[in-house]
């Protein structure tokens, strides 16, 4: 990915600054990092343990060889941490035990228990038969992940039985010799993803990122606001917290990534849970960059070679702007894909909205609604101003599209609605019409977005035969290029987006500025 390039580049360049000599191997031609004036020698080869050996002992034949960096480039680099380490070659950074410590599900637990830290009740199974056993333990619904994977690959959510016994092939497939990794699914937990940069002494938080999207959706396809939109400056630190005491206990040197789910984040009392961490630099590490103006990447690659980490002089300041990161998806290329988001990586790119807060403005609240209306028109998605919105949504969901449908409503916007949303809606009095399902005979809700008499679709759903039932309502949207949003709280999102929209505030200015 483009974070990885962008990570491995600014390595290279911080390298040059001390005085080391860096050398790239990648065979993505689509990369800058294999630009001939990126680093002082490229090696164009794949991947693969014997060929990085054999390029090592070539340049070791030439001079001293410092060490090798595996943290930059996502998991396939980390796969080859331990033969290198076998061979007798120096891994700059994080050691190698460190980075088992991290992926070995059954040390890393032990580890959080050393320190108190919570994890999601969870599993691991290595065998069809193990896994049934152990997620009726665990409770549905459970998240079966493959281990040692990037992108979610092999990822799924299943609900029953059934589903498992449909999925759990795919994941023992992917996950090769390694066991699956079965997780009890926190429902309408929030997600959030912490990078943070480490040597033996110092932890620097570098910034603390809140998924828009509710936990289950892939952190690379999760729109995300830093600073915190909505979690409490208490449930902040917390997580700072943490973060530090399992980089010491881990002993990260460079960059680290941890992502949480916390249920119910705006009690009094957050329950706040450790999903994964990774010894790496995550995709995350650019947009964090940009936010506080500190280039990460490359302070984490003069860290591993040894510079201190405490001679940067990097202080945790509050930040007066928001930074919004939404993902860019291409659905439209492919016939026949579904757009509903899951925890299985299906973007991209992503693009990134800044806004900041303006004079009399109590809190960040209005900034998140201008940064995210900025994002949506980087991603492509023009939002629109008036007309109507359809709204359709699972009944899990139904209490938490309310604000959004109200905020539409004062914005002078027509909602109409399916069935079930629409009786709920009417319910809580709110003014909102009413549309026939598919299924339901002619005119139908596609009918009508065909027609262009809708501008925005909420639509949420679960569950086999609804997820089939909807399909063409979010392909018509795509086809249409009717701005849609699959999760409640990308639909309250984006309905505030609107409202910051109606009221003229989008102003630009250069992002040197922000820092």
């Amino acid at each position: 990915g483009i974070e990885f390039d962008y990570c491995c580049c600014h390595a290279a360049f911080a390298f040059d600054d001390i005085g080391v000599e860096s050398i790239m191997v990648n065979c993505n031609p689509e990369t800058v990092s294999t630009d001939y004036d990126t680093s002082d020698r490229l090696y164009f080869e794949p991947l693969t343990a014997e060929d990085v050996l054999e390029l090592i002992d070539v340049e070791r034949s030439k001079g001293e060889l410092i060490g090798v960096v595996v943290q930059f480039g996502g998991q396939t680099p980390l796969k080859l941490a331990h033969a290198l380490q076998e061979d007798g070659v120096p891994i700059l950074g994080t050691s190698v035990d460190s980075i088992d410590l991290a992926e070995d599900r059954e040390r890393f637990q032990q580890m959080l228990q050393a320190i108190g830290l919570q994890q999601p009740p969870n599993a691991l199974a290595r065998s069809a038969e193990e896994a049934a056993v152990k997620a009726e333990e665990v409770g549905y619904p459970v998240v079966l992940r493959p281990s040692y994977v990037l992108g979610g690959r092999g990822m799924m959510i299943v609900h029953d039985r059934e589903g498992l016994d449909r999925y759990v092939g795919e994941a023992m497939r992917v996950s090769g010799d390694d066991p699956v990794l079965i997780d009890h699914y926190l429902n309408r937990a929030t997600e959030v993803d912490v990078d943070a940069l480490c040597d033996d002494e110092t932890v620097f938080v570098a910034g603390v990122l809140e998924h828009i999207e509710e936990a289950g959706v892939h952190s690379g396809d999760s729109a995300c606001s830093m600073p915190p939109f909505s979690l409490r400056p208490e449930t902040v630190a917390e997580l700072k917290r943490q973060t530090t005491a399992m980089a010491k206990a881990l002993k990260v040197r460079g960059l680290m990534n941890v992502q949480f789910a916390i249920e119910e984040p705006h009690s009094d009392n957050p329950r706040i849970f450790v999903l994964e961490v990774n010894p790496r630099a995550s995709r995350t590490a650019p947009f964090v960059a940009k936010t506080i103006g500190q280039p990460v990447a490359a302070i984490a690659a003069k860290v591993m070679a040894g510079v201190p980490l405490s001679s940067f002089g990097l202080v945790d300041k509050d930040l007066d702007h928001i930074a919004v990161k939404e993902a860019v998806f291409p659905f439209a290329r492919f016939a026949g894909v579904d757009t509903i988001l899951g925890p299985e990586m299906r973007s991209t790119g992503e693009v990134m909205g800044l806004d900041w807060k303006r004079e009399g403005e109590a809190d960040l609240a209005p900034a998140f609604a201008r940064a995210f209306a900025k994002s949506q028109t980087g991603g492509g998605t023009i939002l629109p101003t008036e007309g109507t919105a359809f709204v359709s949504v699972r009944d899990a969901d139904k209490p938490f599209i309310v604000e959004a449908v109200k905020t539409l409503l004062a914005q002078g916007f027509a909602v109409i609605a399916t069935g079930g949303t629409h009786a709920y809606l009417t319910e809580q009095g709110l003014e909102v019409g009413l549309v026939k399902k598919v299924l339901e005979g002619r005119p139908n809700i596609v009918d009508a977005m065909k027609n262009g008499e809708v501008q925005l679709v909420f639509n949420t759903t679960d569950g086999k035969q609804a997820l089939a039932d909807s399909f063409s309502i979010r392909r018509t949207a795509l086809m249409m290029k009717i701005p849609y949003y699959t999760t409640a709280s990308g639909s309250l999102a984006a309905a505030q987006a609107i409202a910051a929209v109606r009221h003229g505030e989008m102003d630009v200015r250069p992002i040197q500025s922000y820092n």
